[in-house]
């Protein structure tokens, strides 16, 4: 209860506070390419259930049907405005909202795509006994995981064999720890390495 109350009371403060940046963000991704200002995209959340992910939209319509990863910062597929956003991390704001509806929380493991939630062992299911965040200790190691797969011969394979078994082994390491300190911390944390990006 204390998580969930820390939660809803920072994400509906922080969507007060940054409504009017929120604004121009989305006035400018209209303005650079055509599309929804918002994306929206099914993703495997608390129980195994699925649910939408908000986003603010960085890539042209459609790209999704191109490839599911992103390789490199500088894929084709985002736009001008969308690379800014992923720069800073501000293509993650709408997901306040899932804060407040309750589909996510501030710091959890990150909500994948069922094909690949799909690849699990079973030892992993256990990340599905909390809400998936928007940040956590693997979002903080992974932070340049577009670049990472962009020098990979195989990105797919890379991902699938290298990069969620890191991932997944640092997502336990939060579930045993997990504390209001400790996401305090990695909010903290998280800030820090955007800035310093």
């Amino acid at each position: 209860m204390i998580k969930r109350c820390f939660d809803f009371l920072l994400a509906c403060l922080g969507l007060i506070i940054l409504a009017p940046f929120l604004l121009i963000i989305a006035i400018l991704i209209t303005l650079d390419s055509k599309g929804p200002v918002l994306f929206i995209q099914p993703r495997v959340g608390m129980h195994q259930k699925d649910f939408n992910i908000f986003k603010f939209r960085t890539m042209y319509t459609q790209s999704d049907k191109k490839g599911l990863l992103t390789i490199g910062n500088r894929d084709a597929r985002i736009t001008k405005v969308g690379y800014f956003l992923r720069r800073y991390k501000l293509d993650e704001f709408p997901q306040l909202l899932n804060i407040v509806l309750g589909t996510m929380s501030f710091v959890g493991p990150r909500p994948e795509l069922r094909t690949y939630v799909n690849l699990y062992p079973e030892e992993d299911s256990v990340l599905f006994t909390v809400k998936p965040g928007i940040t956590g200790l693997a979002s903080i190691a992974f932070r340049n995981e577009v670049e990472l797969l962009k020098k990979a011969e195989n990105p797919e394979e890379y991902f699938i064999q290298c990069i969620i078994p890191e991932k997944n082994r640092l997502n336990k390491i939060y579930i045993k720890n997990q504390s209001l300190g400790l996401d305090i911390k990695i909010i903290a944390s998280t800030i820090i390495k955007v800035i310093m990006k």
